[in-house]
């Protein structure tokens, strides 16, 4: 619409003070000034990322052109200078041969994604908002404040009526323990393992590495030991077990797998993300403590990698680039998810206020080392030009923000919050298809940690979007504070494997969330 009054929610947790902000009626030649300028842009790209074609067709053109005006007598001559020369041929073909050999042997290994698997929960373990807010009622934990701020959070938080809490929460009073917990973990990791194994056909014994994510829950023995011992994993696999890392822990696991797959040849390498609630809900009244109760709910993910040059033909995805970065050193930074107890020596996951900023920062540091990887060349000369500008004649010149959208198709956010997903809309110049995918994760799954960013994934491809050729950004938030990224390239137009998380209601969606 070109005027009227759109409703801004202040995006710290969803939970602040509604603004309203007027936006103008726009003028005609403001509105043709705009469209020129858009054109003027897509020829640049265009300009900028054919130039070395466009240089080359003429060259090639005068060459062919000279060639056809050359004699027999010219042409007898060079091919006598060639036989003349023979020596130099052989030799500059052999160091060439073996520039190439060494290349192909020293070069790192391409990692194929050849599938994945989401979990999704039984239907009796839903939790829709008036059962939420009733079963914390009757718990007589929380005070009426925190009732009402936990039902504020729910209303505006993106999630829908239909995410999961485990089993031990829908008891009252909850029954958290050790055994419900361990529950909760072999349920998640296990069905996505089933799924995994039976949609590409890979038995137990035939993977060399497991990496497992969880960051609060960390049993003794392990949850990779749990996954071996169920499926009789071989006694030479490579076992590895990530807590305390947070939302952002499945991009690690899945770059320690890369990193291990590009040393342990011929082998295939399966990362399983996933949270445990059961033993992590906060039964105090201390707010920021209290948000992860009502956005964290069940989920958790199944991925298998190879370096077969022979799966190929099967993956659904090549990993082109991880970009790792972490905020750590930073005081705020590393308080600003954290775990503690509260006065009543109550345990809980405390969100700070500056936990949106904070992320900011993170980002731009995560897209200032991704940009060069991915990013259009005209895009890289624009970014560089204004820090020149900037730089060296001290202008107040806006800083340029590179368009992702022209080195990525899809994006799958982590869906820790309806802020995260309102920033990261904003600050990347996002259209809403692009964010859809997280949207409606958050809607329908909530915030399932580290896993989300495959649920997202499900979504895109459940809807028939992922074409060959497509790059995907999956990019996580967690603490520490971190902020990763994955990218991935589609070999094929991309189906959604059987029994995927949005199987029985991809139809339904989107829907709109109200905010």
């Amino acid at each position: 619409m070109d005027g009227g009054a759109d409703a801004q929610v202040n995006p710290a947790g969803g939970v602040g003070a509604v603004g309203v902000r007027i936006h103008h009626t726009r003028r005609l030649p403001d509105f043709l000034q705009s469209v020129n300028l858009k054109y003027v842009k897509l020829g640049y790209h265009y300009l900028i990322s054919h130039l070395l074609t466009l240089c080359l067709v003429p060259l090639m053109i005068v060459i062919l052109i000279e060639v056809s005006q050359m004699n027999p007598d010219d042409i007898r001559q060079l091919w006598l200078h060639l036989q003349y020369n023979l020596l130099s041929v052989i030799i500059c073909s052999a160091v060439l041969a073996f520039g190439s050999t060494v290349y192909i042997m020293t070069r790192p290994r391409p990692i194929y994604l050849v599938d994945y698997a989401c979990y999704r929960a039984p239907d009796n373990l839903k939790a829709p908002f008036h059962r939420f807010m009733e079963h914390s009622r009757l718990t007589g934990d929380f005070d009426d404040s925190s009732l009402q701020f936990q039902r504020k959070i729910l209303e505006r938080s993106g999630l829908g009526e239909e995410t999961y809490v485990p089993e031990a929460m829908h008891y009252i009073p909850p029954r958290p323990s050790m055994a419900a917990a361990r529950e909760e973990a072999e349920q998640i990791m296990f069905g996505a393992l089933d799924n995994l194994f039976a949609n590409t056909s890979v038995k137990p014994k035939n993977i060399g590495i497991l990496v497992v994510n969880c960051s609060l829950f960390n049993p003794t023995p392990s949850l990779s030991a749990m996954i071996v011992n169920k499926y009789k994993l071989r006694g030479n696999i490579r076992s590895f077990n990530l807590g305390g890392m947070g939302c952002s822990a499945g991009v690690i696991a899945v770059d320690l797998a890369k990193d291990l797959l590009q040393v342990h040849r011929n082998t295939y390498a399966v990362v399983v993300s996933t949270e445990n609630i059961t033993q992590n809900w906060y039964f105090g009244n201390k707010k920021s403590m209290l948000i992860p109760n009502c956005l964290f709910r069940v989920g958790g993910s199944a991925v298998l990698l190879s370096n077969k040059s022979a799966d190929r033909r099967r993956a659904k995805y090549r990993l082109v680039h991880i970009v790792r970065t972490h905020r750590g050193a930073d005081n705020k930074a590393f308080r600003c998810v954290y775990q503690e107890q509260d006065d009543a020596g109550k345990t809980g996951v405390s969100l700070s206020k500056d936990l949106m900023a904070i992320a900011g920062g993170a980002l731009k540091t995560n897209i200032t080392t991704l940009g060069p990887l991915v990013l259009p060349i005209s895009e890289q000369i624009l970014f560089f030009a204004t820090l020149l500008v900037k730089k060296l004649l001290n202008a107040n010149v806006k800083p340029y923000i590179p368009d992702f959208k022209l080195a990525f198709d899809h994006f799958c956010i982590h869906a820790g919050g309806r802020a995260v997903i309102d920033e990261l809309e904003k600050n990347l110049q996002l259209l809403p298809i692009h964010v859809e995918a997280s949207r409606m994760t958050l809607h329908r799954f909530g915030n399932t940690s580290s896993s989300s960013i495959w649920y997202e994934l499900a979504y895109t491809e459940a809807k028939g979007r992922m074409r060959k050729g497509h790059r995907v950004w999956q990019i996580a938030f967690g603490s520490g504070f971190k902020c990763n990224s994955a990218v991935w390239e589609a070999l094929r137009n991309v189906k959604p494997s059987r029994d995927g998380p949005w199987e029985d209601c991809i139809d339904k969606y989107p829907v709109k969330v109200v905010t």
